[in-house]
This record gives structure tokens, sequence and C-alpha cells, in this order.
């Protein structure tokens, strides 16, 4: 009831006077049955800019960091996540992380639709992240079709730590169905599942136009939390992922000016990348 309230008679229709958000593709979202929203992440009001225009309830994963805050601010926060239709995703790994996907498969059991960020943070820059692999292991498991959805300029109305938005238009892209069934029966073979999820940030990244790093966006945080910490210059967020970025032929002469490479393209043998960290079941959304 209260989600239905605050998008129909209050929150609704404020945002879409003030921002009057543009969407292109509204089709694409089924009308009935189960389906899994995944989208890019630029900004905290993503959660709510995006349920306001799907025309059926939206249930997201969110950091359980907004669930367990102390103090009268912190409960509040809580029971508004709870009303609005979040679920908390705790993104330590290992048990923990699974108990929260194992609430999301339960949601989609029901036939309704999961909203997840592949990323699993927001975007400390703009650019686009590797994708998570937990995405992929809901939708194996469950076999609904993944809808790509792409946020376009949230990171303007609300940029990271800023509490009042700027009034501006925002855009939603919302991508055909992505039908993954071709894989089943593997899904806990953790290749697969790697295969999936980049294949989900490939039509992300075709959506929205971002540059893609071929870097989880939690590291790259942490690493300007760290240098940050000991006082050092902040180089641009994600400057050191470049190289992973686009991946370096190992051809001496180089790839041709303009090369695209492949989202999840196998590095050279002789230009081995490092295993995904936690990818053997510990990887949360």
């Amino acid at each position: 009831m209260f989600y239905w309230v605050m998008k129909r008679i209050i929150v609704g229709p404020i945002l879409n006077l003030l921002f009057r958000p543009w969407v292109k593709g509204l089709d694409n979202i089924p009308s009935s049955g189960p389906a899994v929203i995944v989208s890019n992440h630029l900004s905290f009001s993503d959660s709510i800019f995006l349920p306001i225009v799907v025309p059926r309830p939206v249930v997201f994963l969110a950091k359980s960091e907004y669930f367990t805050g102390k103090g009268v601010k912190g409960r509040l926060t809580a029971l508004f996540f709870r009303l609005s239709n979040q679920l908390p995703m705790d993104r330590s790994g290992g048990a923990a992380s699974s108990s929260s996907l194992t609430a999301g498969m339960d949601i989609l059991n029901e036939g309704g639709i999961l909203g997840i960020y592949p990323e699993g943070t927001r975007s400390p820059d703009g650019r686009l992240y590797r994708g998570k692999t937990g995405v992929a292991k809901l939708v194996l498991a469950t076999g609904v079709p993944v809808i790509p959805v792409a946020m376009i300029g949230t990171d303007k109305v609300q940029p990271i730590g800023r509490r009042i938005p700027n009034i501006r238009r925002v855009g939603i892209i919302i991508g055909e169905p992505l039908d993954f069934t071709r894989y089943e029966g593997l899904e806990d073979d953790r290749f697969v599942q790697r295969s999936v999820t980049d294949e989900i940030m490939y039509e992300l990244m075709r959506l929205s136009g971002q540059e893609y790093v071929d870097a989880y966006a939690s590291t790259v945080k942490e690493r300007l939390a760290a240098e940050k910490a000991a006082g050092r210059k902040t180089p641009k967020p994600g400057a050191d992922s470049r190289r992973a970025a686009v991946r370096i032929s190992s051809d001496p002469a180089g790839p041709a000016p303009g090369t695209v490479t492949e989202i999840g393209r196998a590095a050279p043998a002789d230009r081995a990348t490092p295993a995904d960290d936690g990818e053997a079941g510990t990887e949360a959304v």
C-alpha cells in the first residue's frame, strides 16, 4: 500500500513534474511473469526514478547498510527502504550473500520483478564497471528473462555525496529482454556465470554509452578511500584500470587505431589476467 501511495500520489507526480523523465522501450517490460531488471548505477536516485516509470512493482536488492543504521535516522531509513519494496543485500560474500540472493529468488518464484545493479555499487566516476556474477546465478537458477536498463543523467541530478538533487531531466532506456535459457543445467559453472554477466554488461554499455572499465567499482572505491586517508594526491577514479578496460593485443604492432575489444574476451596467454575476486561462490551481487 505504501509503495503505491508513494508512487501514484506523492513521490511519483512530484518527480515527474520536476525532472520530466523521458523513457524509451517501456514496452520491453513484460506485463506479467517474473523478470530481472539490471541497470547501471550512477546515483542513489536510480532506485527512485526507475520504479516510478515501470508500471509493475520493482523489488530492489539494496546494500544492507541501509537497513542497519543506528539511532532515529537509521531506523527511519531502514523503514523507508522496507516500505519501498527494497530488500537488504549483504555484499560481504559467502553464506551471507547467498542468503540475500535466495531472498531475490523468492521474489522471482512468486512472479515478481527484481531489480539489481550488477556493478554492486555506484560508479565512482560515471563509467561502467565490471559486473559481479550474483545476477547471473539468479538468472541461471530461475531461467527468467533479463531486462537491461540504462539510467541517463542521474549522476548529474544527484552526484555521490549530494543530498539535495539538482533539478534537470533524466532519461531511462529499457532494452529488449535477454534470454539465457540456452545455459540450462549450467548454473553452477562459474565460467558460464562470468559469460552471462559480461553479456549483460555489454548490453548496458551499449544502451548507456558509458566507457567500460574491466575492474570492480568497489575495488576502485577502496583504493581511493585508502589514498585519501593517507593524504596522497588522488588520481582520476579508475585510472589504474584503463589498461584493463581495453586489453592490449600481444601483436608487437599493436591493435589498429579505433579497435574495439569485447567485454569478457579472454586475454592472450602471455598476458593472462588475474582470476576474479570471489568468483568461486563468494561473490555478492
